[in-house]
């Protein structure tokens, strides 16, 4: 038995999607790009689009270029630092004792609440 519902199983604005309904496609362009590992990628992009000098790797993640004889060199990974390391490549030891002297000779000066 059917339940009376004919259009069951679809939706408003489903039907076929042709050029008709969506408008004709810009012509496009593929050009390929070449990573540090030799994976090429060929993305399309519109003919008068702007096309971009780099390209993530779908891959391996590595930048690629449009030169397959020179592929970009994998970025540099430096290791993790945490603040104290960050400051420490600014300030000198000498200079990191003159602020904390600064600093205590303030608290010593300030009145306790307590």
């Amino acid at each position: 038995m059917g339940s009376g519902n004919a259009i069951r199983g679809s939706r408003v604005g489903a039907g076929p999607m042709g050029e008709a309904e969506r408008g004709e496609a810009a012509p496009r362009v593929r050009v390929s790009f070449w990573c540090a590992n030799m994976h090429e990628t060929r993305p399309s992009f519109a003919s008068d689009a702007a096309v971009p000098e780099m390209w993530d790797c779908p891959r391996c993640g590595l930048p690629a270029g449009q030169d397959e004889q020179a592929p970009p060199a994998p970025p540099k990974n430096e290791p993790y630092k945490t603040h104290l390391a960050y400051v420490k490549e600014r300030r000198s030891d000498k200079d990191g004792k003159a602020i904390l002297e600064e600093a205590l000779e303030r608290l010593r000066n300030t009145k306790s609440p307590w």
